[in-house]
């Protein structure tokens, strides 16, 4: 087993549910595990029937708790060079993803967990839920996005606070501070976290990434005007695609609609 598995939702064949499946390490990302999370990532990344993702990952106590520092116990320093673009690929997997992405946090999500969950579009987590970046303490800086990603989603004081600390919150305060989107009782993340990828999945899928795609580039843009040129063309892409006729169409035949793309 490569600690990554791909489900398909029954009940809605338009998600993907990506799980980080090593419990017994607590989902620990060991160099096998980052390998095969990028080839999955790809794959989905190319699917047109995939509309939305969900990041969940298995066992009870942990959604993932970053590397696998067992493995990296033994490492030579050349060793720890060679893993570093195959962990970056891992992440960069996740966060390129065209299709929105729901993580589904339960326990501890560390390290690399807490990056992955960074990474997603949505963070939803129950109550056992404990985010943070501790790299700082093992003498180590967030490598996976931490940095940037946690700048982004909750501004520079409380991303130094999360960062330079290395302190742990609980749902509520990551709640408290931004970093989860939704609170949902003990065992119920992935539930809601596939609730909503329906949701998501239902809607026009052009016009989902392309609304995507504008948030992601907009984020990174300093200046409004640049960042509503980027809106513009996503609008563009969304108006003139078979999306837009065949939305309007059933909105006025009070049906469903039937997406072409």
């Amino acid at each position: 087993m490569n600690g990554v598995t791909l489900r398909r939702d029954e009940t809605s064949p338009h998600v993907a549910e990506i799980v980080l499946d090593r419990p017994e390490a607590l989902n620990a990302l060991s160099t096998a595990m980052a390998q095969h999370l990028t080839e999955i990532c790809a794959e989905t990344a190319a699917d047109p029937a995939v509309r939305a993702v969900v990041l969940s990952a298995s066992g009870e106590k942990a959604f993932c708790v970053g590397a696998d520092l067992k493995e990296r116990n033994t490492m030579t320093d050349a060793e720890l060079m060679a893993q570093r673009p195959v962990f970056r690929a891992a992440f960069g997997g996740v966060l390129d993803l065209p299709q929105p992405v729901i993580a589904a946090v339960h326990g501890y999500a560390l390290g690399g967990g807490c990056e992955f969950a960074l990474s997603c579009d949505l963070i939803v987590a129950d109550k056992t839920a404990v985010f943070g970046l501790p790299e700082v303490s093992v003498g180590l800086v967030p490598g996976g996005g931490g940095t940037q990603l946690a700048l982004r989603r909750l501004g520079p004081g409380r991303a130094a606070d999360l960062v330079l600390t290395g302190r742990r919150l609980d749902v509520d305060e990551a709640r408290e501070f931004g970093l989860v989107d939704r609170k949902v009782p003990a065992g119920t993340a992935r539930e809601e976290a596939l609730s909503i990828a329906a949701t998501i999945a239902a809607n026009s899928p052009v016009a989902v990434r392309a609304a995507k795609r504008a948030m992601r580039l907009g984020a990174g843009t300093g200046s409004l005007d640049a960042a509503l040129d980027i809106e513009e063309n996503a609008w563009r892409t969304a108006a003139f695609s078979p999306d837009r006729q065949e939305g309007i169409a059933a909105f006025n035949e009070k049906r469903k609609p039937n997406w072409p793309s």
